[in-house]
């Protein structure tokens, strides 16, 4: 059994409502670590067939990101964990303060920031001939401003302490279909290695972990026989095996690992 040392520390997960998700699923993981975890998450209104939610698809997966973090406050309620659950924008610079406020006002520190919130086009208009003015603005003010304004926070509260893991995905170099999601997250792994050089001086890390096609409620069966042949593995990449990774990069272990752009997609995308 490996012994992580996180036992008590304070970790920030943003994007944490959708119970499959890899934000709730990483702040399971912490809490099983005796980790003090903060979930923050934005309701994403989208339309979805009620009927189809209770099979992998996008309906479960758009009423899993429009409601709230109910169901897993339930099982974080269970593990006995100690954790604060926010409603927040993180794109807005006044949202990210008040974030760091409360976690301040309720445990005095932070040590680690997951910055998992994205936001994405899902209607097919994330392409350069459908491309929309709004699109690129929503993509890149939660994918990459809100990102980095959690990052600029953390660096002025962190103690003795620093792991920042940000998420991005393993085709951001080229992703045709959603050619603005992948720039943004892009954007991020090149933050994560300027970042890195800027923080290290405080003893801060900075990793990214760019998942491959992982189930989160979002794919069905059909898309998972057509996606299922790209995966050397043979199988989908579940929430835990990122959860478990960015474990490893925040704890004691991984200190000496900075700057770093891990793909945990089982040979996809390589």
């Amino acid at each position: 059994m490996i012994s992580y040392g996180l036992n008590n520390k304070v970790a920030i997960i943003t994007g944490a409502n959708n119970p499959q998700g890899i934000g709730a699923t990483t702040a399971f993981a912490f809490a099983r670590e005796g980790a003090k975890v903060v979930l923050v998450y934005k309701k994403i209104p989208r339309q979805f067939d009620e009927n189809n939610t209770d099979k992998n698809g996008p309906d479960k997966y758009y009423k899993a990101n429009a409601g709230n973090a109910d169901i897993v406050e339930n099982k974080l309620k269970e593990m006995n964990a100690d954790y604060i659950i926010l409603e927040s924008d993180i794109s807005n610079e006044n949202n990210v303060k008040k974030i760091y406020s409360k976690v301040l006002e309720q445990y005095g520190r932070i040590d680690i920031l997951v910055n998992n919130a994205a936001a994405g086009d899902m209607d097919g208009f994330d392409t350069i001939e459908k491309i929309t003015q709004n699109v690129i603005d929503d993509t890149f003010a939660v994918n990459v401003r809100g990102s980095v304004l959690m990052i600029r926070e953390f660096i002025k509260h962190h103690n003795d302490y620093g792991r920042i893991i940000n998420l991005s995905t393993d085709s951001a170099q080229i992703f045709a279909g959603q050619i603005t999601y992948g720039a943004s997250k892009a954007a991020m792994e090149a933050l994560t290695r300027s970042i890195a050089l800027e923080v290290g001086k405080y003893g801060i890390t900075v990793n990214s972990v760019s998942p491959g096609p992982t189930q989160t409620g979002w794919i069905d069966t059909d898309l998972e026989k057509s996606v299922i042949p790209l995966i050397p593995m043979g199988k989908l990449i579940q929430p835990e095996d990122i959860a478990e990774t960015i474990l490893f990069l925040a704890s004691n272990q991984a200190k000496m690992i900075t700057g770093q752009v891990i793909k945990v997609s089982g040979g996809h995308a390589i």
